[in-house]
C-alpha cells in the first residue's frame, strides 16, 4: 500500500506529518507513506524545509493520495499547469483531503456531488466552488474522504488504514500513538467517529 502525501510550499505540518507518522505504523504490512510534491524541497507554513521523497507525478500511481492543506492552497487550486500533472483515478485510488486540501479535490473534479468537511477559512471557497460543506470533522463516501481541522487528520488516517488493513490492524497502530493512560478510550472514540462510514466486508 503506497500513499502519496501531497505537500506544497506553505504546507501545514500537522496535515503532512501526522499521517506520515500514523500510516507508516503499518510498514510491517507493506505500507509506505511518503511526502510527494513539485520540486525537491518544500517549506512549511512555519518555515520548516523538508526534502520530498517522491515527485508530484508519483501520486498518479500511488494506491492512495492525501491532500494536505497550506497557506497557498487557493493559488495552487487555480494553477492548472500544476494540477494537470495529477491524473488521479478514484476507481483504483483512495483519496483523502485535509482542510483546504478539499479545495484541490473539488478543482480536480474528484468530489463529485459528495459533501465535504474543511476548515473555517476554506469553507467559503468550497461553497463558491459549488460544494456542500458539512459542520463535521470527518466524512467519507466511497473512495473519497475529507476532514476539517488539523487534528482531524487522525480520522482520515484511521479511515485509510481501516479500509485497506482492517479494524484490528488500525486499532493496533492507533493505540501505539494514543496518549498513555487513555489509550483504549481515545482509540475507541476515534474509531467510533469513522465507523459509520466504513463499508461492511
Amino acid at each position: 500500500m503506497h500513499i502519496a502525501i501531497l505537500s506544497f510550499d506553505g504546507f501545514n505540518e500537522l496535515d503532512s506529518f501526522i499521517p506520515l507518522g500514523l500510516l507508516n505504523r503499518l510498514k510491517t504490512l507493506g505500507w509506505s507513506a511518503e511526502l510527494c510534491g513539485p520540486g525537491s524541497i518544500v517549506t512549511s507554513m512555519n518555515g520548516v524545509s523538508v526534502q520530498l521523497q517522491r515527485p508530484l507525478e508519483w501520486a498518479n500511481e500511488a494506491d492512495a493520495v492525501w491532500f494536505g492543506s497550506g497557506l497557498y492552497t487557493r493559488a495552487i487550486a487555480e494553477n492548472s499547469a500544476l494540477l494537470d500533472r495529477l491524473q488521479l483515478d478514484p476507481t483504483r485510488q483512495l483519496l483523502a483531503a485535509q482542510c483546504s486540501g478539499a479545495l484541490l479535490l473539488a478543482r480536480l473534479g474528484l468530489l463529485g456531488d459528495a459533501p465535504a468537511c474543511t476548515d473555517t477559512l476554506t469553507r467559503p471557497w468550497l461553497v463558491e466552488a459549488g460544494v456542500r460543506v458539512l459542520d463535521e470533522p470527518f466524512h467519507a463516501r466511497g473512495p473519497v474522504a475529507t476532514a476539517g481541522g488539523c487534528l482531524a487528520s487522525q480520522y482520515l488516517s484511521a479511515w485509510l488504514m481501516w479500509t485497506k488493513a482492517g479494524e484490528a490492524a488500525t486499532r493496533e497502530a492507533l493505540t501505539y500513538a494514543a496518549p498513555v493512560g487513555e489509550k483504549t478510550s481515545y482509540v475507541d472514540a476515534l474509531l467510533a467517529r469513522v465507523r459509520p462510514f466504513m463499508t461492511p466486508p
